[in-house]
């Protein structure tokens, strides 16, 4: 007689809370998922709703570490170049001007950028630069600034620039380092970004931990560079009608940076930091997580208001909105 044994239950998935709300009408049509930490001055855990220990993508909430290690690199940049090698640009017209100078400073065209062709992520920017005849264009990609800084780089130490986006590149083994200082964890995946550089997995606590680890940098060091860089030309990191923008520009000393899949991170100049991830990737419940997040933070104001606001339309009028929910 042959008897069998099931297979032993693995632990059950974490079902993520929800973050957010869709009202319209008066009438609850959907839920936004996600997980969220907030961390107080000190770096302990003031808040965790949701899985914030398991690895996430936090796709381009990533490239302050990336942009501090081109400066590791031994490449000296400042000001809006070193803004602009940590950003996810608008394309907007002085965005696409800045990549091209920096392309030609190192010697460097359009052909050596490896990004996608895109549209300029900006919706605005997107339809003048089509109405204007123009195709979509390596320069144009959102990540074309952070290409430029890395191909610089590598021009810079003579090492390969067609291969610079191999994960065991040089630059990108100087990433994975960077990454996993400033968030006191390894990196346990390594997958690629939507623009093809290569992209490392961590912790929401610990992406919370590399912003953290950005503000409260000596200054002189790579990490403390790109977070005044960053905050001194927020339009150079996002462009003129971002949130990352409008944050930084209204609240002293505060980094932020979001990702694409709806993650985003945060930290304010004594240490207190978040990051959370909307478990969907929709990226429209973004601005009232954010906002309610910032609250929890003591951070309120016009600015808070204006990335929270998140209205639903019924035609040309104002029927419901996407809220918080913790």
């Amino acid at each position: 007689m042959t008897t069998s044994t099931a297979p032993a239950a693995g632990p059950a998935p974490v079902i993520p809370p929800v973050l957010a709300e869709v009202v319209r009408s008066g009438f609850v049509e959907g839920h936004h998922r996600g997980s969220l930490v907030v961390l107080a001055a000190d770096g302990s855990t003031e808040l965790a709703l949701g899985d914030v220990t398991s690895p996430v993508f936090p796709r381009s909430s990533n490239k302050p570490m990336q942009a501090a290690a081109v400066l590791r690199a031994g490449l000296d940049l400042s000001g809006e170049r070193l803004a602009l090698a940590a950003a996810s640009h608008s394309g907007e017209g002085f965005h696409l001007a800045l990549v091209r100078e920096m392309l030609s400073e190192y010697g460097l065209t359009d052909a050596d950028l490896q990004t996608p062709p895109d549209l300029p992520l900006d919706p605005v920017e997107a339809e003048a630069y089509l109405a204007a005849g123009h195709v979509r264009d390596r320069v144009t990609m959102n990540c074309s600034g952070k290409h430029a800084a890395m191909i610089a780089a590598c021009r810079l130490n003579g090492w390969d620039t067609a291969g610079y986006l191999d994960p065991a590149h040089p630059l990108q083994q100087l990433v994975l380092a960077g990454v996993e200082r400033a968030a006191g964890e390894r990196v346990t995946a390594v997958g690629t970004d939507g623009c093809g550089a290569p992209l490392m997995a961590i912790s929401l606590a610990g992406l919370a931990r590399a912003f953290r680890h950005f503000v409260l940098a000596d200054e002189g060091t790579p990490e403390r560079r790109v977070a005044d860089a960053m905050r001194a030309h927020p339009e150079y990191v996002a462009g003129t009608r971002r949130p990352d923008t409008w944050l930084m520009r209204a609240v002293p000393g505060a980094l932020s940076k979001m990702g694409a899949e709806a993650v985003q991170a945060m930290a304010l100049p004594d240490g207190r930091a978040l990051a959370f991830k909307i478990d969907d990737g929709a990226g429209r419940a973004l601005g009232p997580v954010l906002a309610r997040a910032l609250r929890l933070l003591g951070v309120d104001g016009e600015v808070v208001a204006r990335i929270g606001d998140a209205p639903l339309l019924g035609g040309p009028v104002k029927v419901g909105e996407i809220r918080a929910t913790f």
